[in-house]
């Protein structure tokens, strides 16, 4: 059972790897042996990242490239194929941001933005690595979804729509690309620490509700998405596909 765990044969890119859960879940796929991609904006953050990840002996390297920029897309993605002389099996779509307004103050550039940044961009970086995978037979895909696809709050309606559409193209990716064994999933994170959401946890109010409303009582960590993110990109998920896994401590078992 170990072995269908074992990555070491596979390379990955994660998408937004250089901090946060991206870097979490390329660590934790670094560990279960596959030569990992980190793929990000900031020179700067991909090299202190690569550079922390090498010094624990682990296989990346770094691909800067903008996964909202179409035409930079199918350069990128050579350059991360071209880092380990390999092609892509695994890839992690995590890259997003979000640009908060209520719906009748949000501007359609801003609608746009995120769309583009949380949902398009995904869609064009997995249409780019998925041929090879059918061709070759194998290929893992993991889109990081969220709770928000599921649950709406205030002032986030264009992050809810690209998140829930996110849910349904994974779903659409499995249907199709299930015959050729590829699968695609996707996780859908709770309220976890990360430099992003140090404004809620400062938030006395807000955190209070978060920790209230989370069985589990606390935040979640970044590295407790790795155990997830190996499940999903290893043998051991050869029948699961086309599912929304939600990591949350129990947030959505409450509502």
């Amino acid at each position: 059972m170990a072995d269908s765990f074992d990555l070491h044969s596979r390379v990955a890119l994660v998408t937004g790897g250089s901090r946060g859960l991206g870097f979490a879940m390329a660590r934790g796929l670094a560990k279960a042996g596959a030569r990992v991609v980190i793929n990000g904006l900031s020179e700067d953050n991909l090299a202190k990242a690569e550079a922390a990840l090498k010094a624990e002996g682990l296989p990346v390297a770094a691909a800067r490239f903008d996964a909202t920029d179409r035409a930079a897309i199918p350069g990128g993605i050579k350059a991360a194929e071209d880092a380990f002389g390999a092609p892509i099996d695994i890839l992690v779509n995590n890259a997003g941001l979000n640009r908060r307004a209520p719906i009748l103050e949000l501007k359609a550039e801003d609608w746009d933005f995120v769309v583009n940044a949380d949902l398009t961009a995904p869609f064009l970086i997995a249409k780019a690595v998925a041929p090879g995978m059918i061709e070759r037979r194998w290929g893992k895909i993991v889109n990081v979804a969220s709770i928000a696809s599921f649950i709406a709050r205030p002032g986030i309606p264009a992050y809810i729509a690209a998140k829930a559409g996110l849910a349904m193209l994974t779903r659409a990716m499995a249907v199709e690309w299930a015959p050729h064994n590829v699968q695609a999933n996707a996780i859908a994170p709770g309220y976890f620490k990360t430099d992003l959401t140090a404004p809620f946890r400062d938030n006395a109010q807000m955190n209070a509700w978060i920790v209230d409303k989370t069985p589990a009582k606390r935040w979640g960590l970044p590295e407790e998405l790795a155990g997830i993110a190996v499940f999903l990109a290893s043998d051991a998920s050869n029948f699961v596909t086309g599912q929304t896994i939600t990591v949350d401590g129990g947030f959505m078992a409450t509502l």
